[in-house]
């Protein structure tokens, strides 16, 4: 080819490029596009014509990128908020590009598209063992006692049914193979549907977080998102970067948030409603990520919360649903600075523009107190023994000197039948990994987990625990609390605890959901200070009363009536069955209130220790490693 030829031949592919560039069409992303055509998401291409999804009821072509839900802000040219149609041009809040999340347009919830991927993710399939089934002795609960007391109590609702549940709500419902609504969840159901503030203690493994979980979600279905309040006095890009949650839920520890997020995300499922979950221990970073990409229901534990609050990433200023799970347990561990701050020393709504409400297995009077700080009007709600145990499960109580408890163990472990997973408790962190090693040992699989161990490893653990890899858990006190690990057959308290409400705590690990299990304590006279509330709690659940308890008992009662003594008891159990609101002097008009000052706060608290270990491999074991960061 000739030098002529080739600045030609350039000349003709310069000019093609030029012919083609400018031919295209560049479009404003902010305007409408000039083509006919429209833009089809790469996860809906290919797929049949005539496929109806979310997509198909709007031109979503320029808004996929830039527009989100609530929590997110866009500004006007003169600096403010304005109204929903003029950010949007139309009422665009809670749009998503994602086909299997759900938008909030025009008024109008549109359910996202079905994935069989997220569903099995979200909810597992039908026979999956490690799914909670309704249970041989669910209909047991039935006969279960219940206290409701407050002023115009709504009726409770016996089935899942729209209303006044949302269509769509109970849809996922089904998915997760939940039949009946559990005794809490009838209650609080219809109490938290009709706008009331709620206090409820309910038995362990009782559907506490359905109880909560199920009405929120279902309000939050119908009545869509809120505008985040009109303020001028931020940036457009400080406004971009900061979440506006509707609903918080605060809980104690980081295992209990990211159960209660897994449990939020599986209902919330095709919905508009974008939950996340935040915890001390792991990356900032990952978290900021996430609420950047939307926050409509955060799930967070009370010092990382505290922590993104002060970095100007969270408002609290659009709150409509505040709820404290474990209540008890949060204060027990020094969270009420935090949990005051966040109520009533941010930006949140005040007592009479949110809906509040407190869950936990027990309520002692200082957390009823607390409840007329944050709660009005509420309705108290007291699902069988308070404080004390399910009867689906069987207690046994086995006398066993230090020195005998790993050969017991090991003879318990032995006799025990395949298929289920065995929780073992002691107290201290070196204590977990040393039983650990020698059930590994004795070539049983096994793992420990408490709070020298880091986020990852934690995670990796109850994962690998969950799934029957290692069916065998050796955990620390900490562990005790909020943890739904479905299928936990037996629970072992190698060492008891010295407070009475921690031992009803651990075992109610299992017999969850109506569900039936073992436990089994290793007791001794270095017990001593725990066995009248243990035989007043074996008897409340009609359980076998092993005659060296009784024995006890009396030496304690002889040796305290010659020193002139009282037994060293723990916190007093059962304290939560009762609404203190309630006149003392037994008036049964509830009008009627004490005025509280004659509380007075109960002193109690748990014993040192926390979740941990995992597994940097495949292997079993207990990989080293501490955690440098913030256990919350």
């Amino acid at each position: 080819m000739g030098l002529g030829e080739a600045d030609k031949s350039k000349e003709d592919a310069s000019g093609g490029l030029a012919q083609k560039m400018a031919t295209m069409d560049i479009q404003d992303p902010m305007y409408p596009p000039k083509r006919a055509a429209t833009y089809v998401p790469p996860h809906l291409r290919g797929r049949v014509n005539g496929t109806t999804n979310l997509h198909e009821t709007c031109d979503v072509r320029n808004t996929l990128s830039t527009m989100r839900s609530s929590s997110w802000n866009i500004t006007s040219s003169d600096g403010s908020y304005g109204s929903r149609k003029s950010r949007y041009g139309g009422d665009f809040l809670g749009l998503r590009g994602s086909g299997d999340q759900g938008a909030w347009w025009d008024g109008k919830h549109i359910i996202g598209t079905r994935s069989q991927r997220l569903e099995r993710e979200l909810f597992g399939s039908h026979h999956d063992s490690n799914a909670i089934n309704a249970g041989i002795n669910f209909d047991k609960y039935d006969d279960i006692p219940v206290e409701v007391s407050g002023k115009d109590v709504p009726e409770p609702i016996s089935v899942f049914t729209s209303p006044p549940l949302d269509s769509h709500l109970l849809s996922n419902i089904e998915l997760a193979n939940y039949k009946n609504p559990t005794p809490v969840q009838k209650h609080s159901i219809s109490i938290v549907i009709q706008d009331r503030d709620l206090m409820a203690c309910a038995q362990t493994g009782s559907g506490k977080t359905g109880g909560f979980l199920f009405p929120i979600l279902s309000k939050m279905f119908q009545i869509g998102p809120r505008d985040p309040p009109i303020s001028s006095g931020y940036t457009s890009y400080i406004r971009n970067r900061k979440a506006y949650p509707m609903a918080l839920i605060l809980a104690p520890t980081r295992e209990l948030v990211n159960q209660i997020h897994e449990e939020s995300r599986k209902f919330s499922y095709r919905s508009w409603v974008k939950p996340c979950v935040i915890y001390g221990g792991t990356d900032i970073g990952s978290q900021l990520r996430q609420i950047e990409r939307g926050c409509d229901m955060l799930t967070a534990t009370p010092g990382r919360l505290v922590d993104l609050i002060e970095r100007g990433r969270i408002s609290l200023s659009n709150i409509k649903y505040l709820v404290l799970d474990e209540a008890d347990r949060m204060l027990d561990m020094g969270f009420e600075p935090q949990i005051r701050r966040i109520v009533e020393g941010e930006d949140m709504p005040d007592v009479d523009h949110r809906q509040t409400l407190m869950f936990s297995a027990t309520f002692p009077r200082d957390i009823q107190i607390l409840a007329r700080d944050f709660l009005k009007d509420y309705v108290f709600l007291s699902v069988g023994r308070v404080g004390s145990t399910s009867e689906n499960i069987t207690q046994k109580i086995e006398y066993v000197e230090d020195m005998d408890k790993k050969s017991v163990l090991l003879d318990i472990l032995h006799s025990m039948p395949r298929g289920g997973l065995t929780l073992i408790f002691v107290e201290t962190k070196r204590m977990a990994d040393t039983l650990s090693d020698f059930l590994l040992s004795s070539n049983f699989p096994a793992t420990s987990i408490h709070g020298d161990r880091t986020q990852r490893e934690r995670e990796k653990a109850l994962e690998m625990f969950r799934g029957g890899r290692t069916p065998i858990m050796v955990a620390t006190a900490v562990a005790a609390r909020g943890l739904d690990i479905p299928n936990v057959t037996h629970v072992i308290n190698y060492d008891l605890p010295t407070d009475i409400d921690d031992y009803v705590h651990r075992i109610g690990r299992t017999g969850r959901a109506g569900n039936t299990g073992i436990s089994t304590a290793f007791f001794n006279r270095g017990n001593r200070s725990i066995v009248r509330d243990l035989l007043e709690l074996l008897k409340e659940a009609n359980q076998e009363i092993p005659s060296f308890l009784e024995n006890i008992l009396r030496e304690n009662n002889t040796y305290n009536s010659r020193n002139n003594t009282n037994s060293v008891r723990g916190r007093r159990r059962g304290t939560g069955t009762r609404d203190y609101r309630k006149v003392s002097n037994g008036s049964n008009n509830y009008s009627e209130y004490s005025n509280g000052n004659n509380y007075g706060p109960i002193s109690g608290g748990y014993s040192n220790g926390g979740y941990g270990n995992g597994y940097s491999s495949q292997s079993y074991g207990n990989p080293s490693g501490v955690a440098s960061q913030s256990w919350w």
